[in-house]
């Protein structure tokens, strides 16, 4: 299953329209064609229902949240839902402002999405259960062990049933559940947290993942996951080798993806069902 979801990225080269934040727009636009996609970085309400109708999948990242973008976030959320195009929410620091709560709260309502991909304090802040938040990180004491690790799984199958949706949690352990079935991921480096923009990375690799893989969203957002953590792993070994610091560990990074093969990724994923 994971060898056919993979070669699918190649195979079907999806389109992945991104209404995303300006700090990492170029970082989520490189990870995406290094996949095997293509990325489209479109924000105007003028334009957003046309590009998402030749689009195989929508990101929505709320990382640098203004109130034009909301409205084109929105018609761009309703046009995927009318044509099955598959959408992921990422709800940058949703926890960090009443704005932010609010918006992101509002998608949810106005929006189906097919995958919501945060952080531990993020998924926490969309189940109110705490109103407080790191700015766009995860606070320590929120971050996932194996100590935490079964209420998390509860946590975010119960946000998968209330929005009809997948659910991933990304941190040390990832997390990904449809409310029923569930993948912890156990790939990445702590590394990954120290350069701006792995999350929104994933996120757009997660669209691009389930953008070929329509049929199959939860395995191929684990699956995006797994990929994104193994590259950083290899990126991670290739700095340490070279004595290298976090500005070559983000290159690595990107070059690992573009080269990432079956070989490499089946070896390397360390993914658990439950």
């Amino acid at each position: 299953m994971f060898k056919e979801i993979f070669k699918n990225v190649s195979l079907v080269s999806p389109v992945v329209h991104c209404i995303t934040n300006y700090v990492t727009v170029n970082d989520v636009a490189n990870i995406i064609l290094a996949s095997g996609a293509s990325p489209i970085m479109a924000d105007d309400i003028e334009e957003v229902s046309d590009i998402v109708s030749i689009s195989n999948a929508l990101v929505l990242n709320i990382g640098t949240l203004n109130t034009r973008t909301i409205e084109s976030m929105i018609k761009a959320g309703k046009t995927a839902n009318k044509l099955n195009c598959p959408v992921v929410f990422d709800p940058v620091g949703v926890g960090a402002s009443r704005f932010r709560m609010n918006t992101g709260l509002k998608l949810l309502k106005e929006i189906k999405f097919d995958v919501i991909r945060a952080n531990a304090s993020e998924i926490k802040a969309i189940a109110g259960e705490t109103k407080l938040s790191k700015g766009v990180d995860v606070r320590l004491e929120d971050a996932i062990r194996e100590d935490n690790l079964e209420y998390y799984i509860e946590l975010g199958k119960s946000i998968s049933k209330v929005h009809n949706t997948v659910v991933a949690i990304t941190g040390p352990i990832d997390i990904v559940t449809d409310g029923e079935k569930t993948y912890l991921i156990r790939n990445g480096h702590k590394d990954m947290g120290r350069i701006t923009g792995t999350g929104c990375m994933v996120s757009g690799l997660i669209g691009a993942y389930i953008g070929a893989n329509p049929e199959n969203i939860l395995a191929s957002t684990a699956l995006a996951i797994a990929a994104m953590g193994l590259c950083g792993e290899l990126a991670k070994k290739e700095t340490l080798k070279k004595g290298l610091g976090t500005g070559s560990f983000r290159t690595y990074l990107i070059d690992y993806m573009s080269n990432l093969d079956e070989k490499i990724l089946i070896g390397g994923i360390k993914i658990e069902s439950r």
